[in-house]
């Protein structure tokens, strides 16, 4: 894991938020929102730890950034023959 995604992880867990660089950790009640560039990339509910990903965001930037975030947050992106998928399920 890259040192500004275990900054990541330790913000959400400390629960403040942060600015990271290309990267930023706003929580509002018991959620975390993770943003990259600018960019809404997922949600974390610190309480349940349920992580939802902007799929949107994903669809329209697949960088190896944007995977590198979303993995070291759990979750479950691959790309295979330039096509990118979340939990197995191809993002359009």
């Amino acid at each position: 894991m890259r040192k500004i995604e275990q900054d990541m992880w330790n913000a959400i867990n400390s629960m403040y938020d942060a600015d990271l660089g290309n990267t930023a950790v706003v929580h509002t009640g018991n959620q975390a929102d993770i943003y990259l560039h600018g960019y809404h990339l997922a949600a974390i509910n610190t309480t349940t730890g349920e992580l939802v990903v902007n799929t949107d965001t994903l669809a329209n930037w697949p960088t190896n950034t944007t995977k590198s975030r979303l993995r070291a947050l759990g979750a479950n992106v691959e790309t295979k023959k330039g096509i990118t998928y979340l939990d197995g399920i191809e993002v359009c």
